[in-house]
């Protein structure tokens, strides 16, 4: 099935509905972005339905690695919630509206809250691969918006990105961190277009506008899920040291290392938050 090149709202309740015929009634409240090499969390959900990508309408399959391409529905420390276990880059070819649209479909499924996750390189010069960072801020260095065009149903045509990520989810992911002795960066995501891994020049500017993190999606995925009224809280895994501000090059078979290394923590983070939601 098509759904052309629009990827709105009426899309979004036509692959809901599809959805819907291998969960049941079951209407998730919370939605999980699993960024690259995060995917263990999923392991975590007890599922109802598990749903490659390329099942549901409108939704590519994954193609980068770490990322597992498919949507899981079930319960997460006795919440419903559904994880997408991975997405769609804009790097990949893929319009700002696709990247957004599974935000679209989570909340036509009846998620309400948002849960974003990323692989992200430091900025800031004091952090270390594998720390974990509170998403506070972002900088759109995409150059592109996915809520360009025709206003959808439902969705505010000029939404308040004045705090696009949610205060008091992201004191409760404080909170989380405080009892489970995490530790917790706070910091601004630079989220930049990609596929080539950012110049030293490039690195500086990102510093001197005041980004701490950088990395190539989430972005597109906050701005639709604020101008549908979601609650988002934003995760960025510190994967590695940006270019010049390390002395070798940057692979992305580092960045799943420090992933794979971060993962339980990650984990624990995140189903704290659900618990407590």
């Amino acid at each position: 099935m098509s759904l052309g090149t629009s990827f709105g709202e009426r899309e979004a309740r036509v692959a809901a509905e599809i959805v819907r015929r291998r969960i049941g009634d079951t209407a998730p409240s919370t939605a999980i972005i699993l960024g690259s090499g995060l995917g263990a969390l999923a392991d975590q959900i007890v599922a109802i339905a598990k749903i490659p990508y390329g099942e549901v309408p409108g939704f590519p399959a994954a193609t980068v690695a770490g990322h597992a391409g498919a949507m899981i529905v079930g319960t997460l420390c006795d919440r419903l919630v559904v994880a997408l276990a991975g997405r769609f880059h804009l790097y990949e070819g893929h319009d700002a509206r696709l990247a957004a649209f599974p935000v679209r479909v989570a909340h036509a499924l009846g998620a309400r809250t948002l849960v974003v996750s990323n692989a992200a390189g430091g900025v800031n010069r004091l952090w270390q691969p594998s720390d974990l960072m509170l998403i506070r801020d972002h900088i759109n260095l995409m150059f592109r918006n996915p809520l360009i065009g025709p206003v959808e149903s439902g969705d505010m045509r000029f939404p308040d990105m004045s705090m696009p990520y949610d205060a008091a989810l992201a004191d409760l992911a404080r909170s989380v961190a405080r009892d489970e002795r995490i530790l917790l960066r706070e910091g601004v995501y630079a989220g930049l277009l990609g596929p080539s891994y950012e110049t030293a020049a490039e690195v500086r500017m990102l510093e001197r506008l005041g980004a701490d993190a950088v990395g190539m999606s989430t972005v597109p995925e906050v701005i639709v899920a604020r101008a549908i009224g979601m609650r988002v809280l934003g995760v960025s895994c510190i994967t590695n040291l940006a270019c010049g501000l390390a002395p070798t090059p940057i692979t992305h078979d580092e960045v799943l290392d420090a992933t794979s290394r971060a993962a339980a923590t990650f984990t624990r983070l995140v189903k704290g938050v659900v618990a407590r939601l």
